[in-house]
């Protein structure tokens, strides 16, 4: 990645910047000269990060898409801009849930929720030349899509792990998709492990924290470079679609990620699922 100017005038919408590592891409873009969009699901915590920003906080809860299209119309009427659109937004759900739109939980805050914020807000994603960043993991390595089982209704729960590794899996199959669908730079992530209140409600994290002390992974500084990089106005160099590791790029994903077959199937069911049309026309 090659750095770009000091002064940085673009418009970035952070999703999940009331907190760890969105937050602390939020306040580094924003010292950079960036107009930073705040938005998380905690009212107090995402107005006090936009106030320490002095961008706007946007309250979206994303177990419900119906205010995902709402957060979007709102975006988009206030900014006539947007350079880049980071979708960090999700987390992990340590028992089986539904929405109220009648899908699993984790399914939809970490992908389907960011799959139909990013369609909304393409267009005028596309009028800036801008891009789309998505935070994956590692573990998705241990995902298995089935488009007959995206809700994971039909496998054993098993403390959610299988299902948030899917779910970051897809997340990488839509990057790709987004990417060979459109003129879109769009790239996704592993930021690490990182030191955060994330997945504070399983049981396995919970253990691992106190095993350690707090102390079983990188800062959410260190977690957050990446995003900082990618959303910031660097050239990055790679093809659009890359899924990085950190800052290395090209990294180590599940088998299926390469199943151009399988992410078409994917792009079109998830595009029914949230009620838009598979082509981007």
């Amino acid at each position: 990645m090659t750095s770009g100017s000091a002064h940085d005038p673009r418009t970035i919408i952070i999703t999940g910047a009331s907190s760890g590592i969105g937050k602390k891409a939020a306040v580094a873009l924003a010292a950079g000269g960036a107009t930073v969009a705040v938005v998380g699901r905690n009212p107090e915590r995402t107005r006090a990060v936009a106030e320490e920003v002095g961008g706007i906080a946007y309250v979206c809860d994303f177990d419900r898409l119906d205010a995902v299209r709402e957060l979007a119309q709102k975006l988009l009427d206030a900014h006539p801009r947007i350079d880049a659109l980071a979708n960090n937004a999700g987390g992990l759900v340590s028992q089986r849930a539904v929405t109220a739109d009648g899908f699993e939980r984790t399914l939809q805050s970490n992908h389907l929720a960011p799959f139909l914020l990013t369609r909304l807000l393409l267009p005028r994603i596309l009028e800036s030349d801008g891009r789309v960043i998505s935070t994956s993991s590692a573990a998705n390595m241990f995902g298995r899509v089935r488009p007959d089982d995206l809700n994971w209704g039909k496998r054993p729960w098993l403390g959610g792990w299988g299902a948030y590794g899917t779910s970051k899996l897809l997340t990488n199959m839509f990057i790709s998709q987004l990417a060979a669908r459109s003129r879109v730079k769009a790239f996704a992530f592993h930021p690490g492990i990182v030191t955060t209140s994330f997945g504070m409600n399983s049981a396995t994290m919970r253990v691992v924290s106190s095993v350690t002390n707090g102390h079983y992974g990188i800062s959410a500084d260190a977690g957050a470079v990446p995003l900082i990089q990618l959303a910031g106005p660097t050239t990055i160099g790679v093809p659009s679609g890359t899924y990085f590791d950190q800052l290395k790029p090209f990294g180590r994903q599940a088998p299926q990620a390469k199943n151009t077959m399988l992410a078409e199937v994917v792009w079109e069911r998830t595009s029914e699922m949230v009620g838009l049309p598979a082509s981007l026309d």
